[in-house]
């Protein structure tokens, strides 16, 4: 019996990690598309260390309303199936925004002060949230088969 309890908290406390780091990406998310929302100038020139065209203003705003529709969509509820749904989709965007800008960045010409620092805070949700999706994965499959068999 003891054994069932300690497995149940250390899933319990998975779950709650998992749920932070969905927070925390989700919020960076969030913070991110208000800041090309309200400010696009401010988004350029600490990122790439140059300024927006009138196109680029336009799309950085469009990008904002994005990144608040992926913030709302993948805010944690209080369902399991949510939460990996949150996990897979934060981890995408994660993974493609350091890849993307460590390619802008080795390209040298658009680098700000804040580039490289976002190249890594987006690594580092890559990382977190992969970890998550499996230690979720493998949760989830062994719950199926400790139930189905």
């Amino acid at each position: 019996m003891s054994f069932v309890w300690a497995e149940s908290f250390d899933v319990a406390e998975q779950r709650s990690a998992t749920r932070w780091t969905v927070v925390a990406a989700a919020a960076e998310a969030a913070a991110t598309g208000l800041v090309l929302f309200v400010r696009p100038s401010w988004f350029a020139w600490l990122v790439f260390g140059a300024e927006f065209s009138d196109a680029g203003m336009a799309l950085g705003r469009l990008t904002a309303i994005a990144l608040l529709g992926l913030t709302l969509a993948t805010w944690p509820s209080a369902t399991a199936s949510s939460l990996t749904s949150s996990i897979r989709a934060l981890l995408l965007y994660n993974m493609l925004a350091a890849i993307y800008l460590a390619y802008v960045g080795i390209g040298g010409q658009l680098t700000g002060i804040m580039l490289w620092p976002a190249v890594a805070l987006h690594a580092i949700f890559s990382f977190l949230l992969g970890r998550s999706w499996r230690g979720m994965r493998d949760w989830e499959t062994a719950k199926t088969s400790r139930f189905s068999g």
